[in-house]
């Protein structure tokens, strides 16, 4: 991602909107939406939709998610601002998938 993200409400409001727009193939071979559960004084809920062409982020949770992440707050921006790798965080236990774990594959080379 360009620059790096402060706050999980810059995540879902700036840099995943962009990069859904700038990865229009990849939210087309994606068609599913994700479900994020961030835990912390600063997380939330939220979906991000591949199914709408384009891509939509929406605070709140979806029930026609496929895929469902889960993670601390501090655990995700190290994530997303490429200092924790999410395979190793799945691996140690701070990053939880549930439901299409081919999906969870997918999603890396969307945060990427």
């Amino acid at each position: 991602m360009a620059g790096q993200a402060a706050s999980i409400k810059d995540v879902f409001e700036q840099h995943m909107p962009d990069r859904l727009k700038s990865k229009p193939d990849l939210v087309g071979k994606i068609n599913a939406v994700y479900q994020f559960n961030i835990t912390g004084p600063g997380g939330g809920q939220w979906a991000v939709d591949c199914v709408t062409p384009g891509g939509a982020v929406t605070a709140g949770s979806s029930a026609a998610a496929k895929c469902t992440v889960t993670a601390s707050e501090g655990d995700f921006l190290n994530i997303v601002n490429g200092k924790l790798n999410a395979q190793m965080a799945f691996m140690m236990g701070k990053l939880k998938i549930q439901g299409d774990m081919g999906l969870a594959l997918k999603l890396a080379q969307l945060l990427g």
